[in-house]
């Protein structure tokens, strides 16, 4: 379960990494973010690509939830619990989001790119349940990374411990988090949705 768990952890990690690193372009607004995705698109949106990371993605969630069941109660440190939490959470969003991406391609037949993405977070009242639930998910992701990283590592790295290198990954996954909703924010300011993205704010 563990060796699932892992193998289907690293294949999710580099999409996710293209994934937000696609976010990140947004700070140089909505048209740099979506020729960025068209690009990527040609890598992981193809039937053999795009299988393979949805098997990965429910395998990820099997496992997970099954390794959070097992270990639950023996999470000691503050590390071993972010672990697992963040888990859960990253666990509970792939099945909203992951869902929410597919329904709007084969049901609404919206193309799923930037405005589709900050729909609800630029709208009120919806960005009161969009901004945390994005942050916490980028959060979560950096702080699994960096308790794998914690148990992985062992030497020093540029005169740093373990424990600091942790702590590095997850302070860099907070910023990158606070930079990327500069970008999906039009730089905190707001961006102005298509009108044909107006269903997922009821508008």
């Amino acid at each position: 379960m563990k060796q699932l768990h892992y193998v289907s952890g690293l294949i999710i990690t580099l999409f996710i990494g293209l994934h937000l690193f696609n976010h990140a372009c947004s700070v140089f607004g909505a048209k740099m973010h979506i020729e960025m995705m068209s690009g990527l698109r040609l890598f992981y949106r193809n039937i053999f690509i795009e299988s393979i990371l949805l098997g990965a993605v429910l395998v990820q969630i099997i496992s997970g939830i099954k390794l959070f069941k097992t270990y639950k109660k023996t999470a000691i440190s503050s590390f071993d619990k972010l672990h697992l939490w963040s888990g859960l959470y990253l666990a509970a969003f792939f099945v909203i989001h992951v869902g929410a991406v597919l329904g709007g391609r084969f049901f609404l037949n919206l193309d799923t790119n930037f405005y589709f993405g900050v729909a609800g977070l630029n709208t009120f009242p919806f960005n009161l349940f969009f901004i945390p639930y994005y942050a916490i998910a980028i959060i979560s992701f950096f702080g699994h990374i960096a308790c794998i990283h914690l148990k992985k590592m062992k030497h020093l790295f540029f005169g740093f411990t373990p424990n600091k290198q942790s702590k590095a990954i997850l302070i860099f996954g907070v910023c990158l988090t606070i930079l990327i909703f500069y970008g999906l924010t039009n730089h905190f300011k707001g961006v102005k949705i298509p009108k044909e993205y107006n269903i997922l704010i009821a508008k």
